[in-house]
């Protein structure tokens, strides 16, 4: 009997946030940014040449690497370009981690870590987060093989500062260090700036979030030219060609326009702010966000009740069903108009179930 079956890979894949088909739907559960990206952005995409789509993009994205080291103030040499910091992540993951001592990374965080470590066969360790859900910084003292952790965290929302970086570089001279800087936009520490003293230290980021640009994919990484040309390296022995000639236009009149990116970014925040009060005023404990979502529960209502009731009011946010966060929900933070029908809803939910 044929045993071809037995081959096959058998991995639990990572699960995003619903897609759903309707268009009329209040979306806060994907963390997508609720503005249009950079009009500059848009021109660029529409004055694109559609003919030059028949040659090959250039296969280290030279024109875009170029802007976004003048903007983040380092060489060329130091930015490393994917199709989204998922890509970037995946490529970080078989450039640095390959030793047999474990990897480390929080109980809770982002859930596509352990896919890649089941999948490229990385042994791995978790710490868990204290009951306030903060890093504890001494966890990641003892030996590992590397460390990965977002900055600002997510589900949870909540960032870490200077002090703390620096204390985790430290803790980790020996081990290759990725901070995922997906969120760090809205409000976040970012450790770019360190990467020039702490050449093991590896910052992703993506234009996803704050640029408003998912349905592109670019992620970018910026480290040291001995961690950069490594990734370069296992890119072009997988896919020299990560970033297509769209996107490379539109993610340089992105990144130029930084008025638009600052003014989009402050005004997430500032409806953020202004939804975490809100809920808190109606009992929920919300947590400090650095990032363009909340991470919210409350004592005495069900967070998956609520989950399930705002899906039929078509306003769609995250619940995620795991040990030690399974009350709890995470919010898109939309625009106003968005924020305002959540929260009446949220509300109703509130009157309905106190009667």
């Amino acid at each position: 009997m044929s045993n071809w079956k037995d081959n096959l890979r058998n991995i639990t894949p990572y699960v995003p946030g619903e897609q759903s088909k309707d268009t009329d739907i209040i979306k806060l559960n994907a963390n997508e940014n609720p503005y249009p990206p950079s009009p500059a952005a848009v021109m660029a995409i529409e004055e694109f040449n559609a003919a030059s789509l028949r040659l090959y993009p250039p296969a280290d994205a030279t024109p875009l690497k170029a802007a976004l080291a003048e903007y983040y103030g380092v060489q060329l040499e130091n930015v490393f370009l994917g199709n989204g910091s998922d890509d970037v992540l995946a490529l970080a993951f078989q450039a640095f981690f390959n030793s047999d001592k474990p990897i480390v990374y929080p109980d809770i965080t982002y859930s596509f870590y352990p896919v890649w470590c089941d999948l490229l066969k990385i042994p791995y360790k978790t710490y868990p987060l204290t009951e306030d859900f903060r890093v504890n910084l001494e966890d990641y003292r003892a030996e590992n093989g590397g460390v990965v952790l977002p900055n600002p965290n997510a589900p949870t929302s909540i960032g870490e500062g200077e002090d703390f970086i620096r204390k985790l570089m430290e803790y980790n001279q020996d081990s290759v260090v990725i901070i995922d800087e997906a969120y760090v936009d809205f409000g976040g520490f970012s450790s770019v700036a360190l990467t020039k003293e702490y050449e093991n230290l590896l910052v992703t980021g993506t234009f996803s979030k704050s640029r408003s640009l998912a349905g592109l994919r670019i992620g970018f990484a910026i480290g040291s030219k001995a961690l950069i040309s490594v990734l370069e390296a296992v890119k072009n022995s997988y896919n020299s060609y990560t970033v297509d000639a769209l996107s490379i236009a539109a993610g340089i009149a992105s990144v130029k326009d930084d008025a638009y990116f600052k003014a989009t970014t402050a005004r997430v925040m500032t409806t953020r702010n202004r939804m975490a009060k809100e809920l808190r005023s109606l009992g929920f404990t919300v947590a400090d966000s650095c990032t363009n979502f909340l991470f919210a529960t409350h004592s005495d209502y069900s967070m998956k009740t609520l989950f399930q009731y705002l899906k039929t009011k078509k306003v769609f946010i995250r619940y995620f069903n795991l040990p030690r966060i399974d009350n709890h929900i995470r919010i898109t933070v939309g625009t106003d108009r968005e924020a305002d029908i959540f929260l009446a809803e949220v509300r109703q939910f509130l009157k309905e179930k106190k009667q």
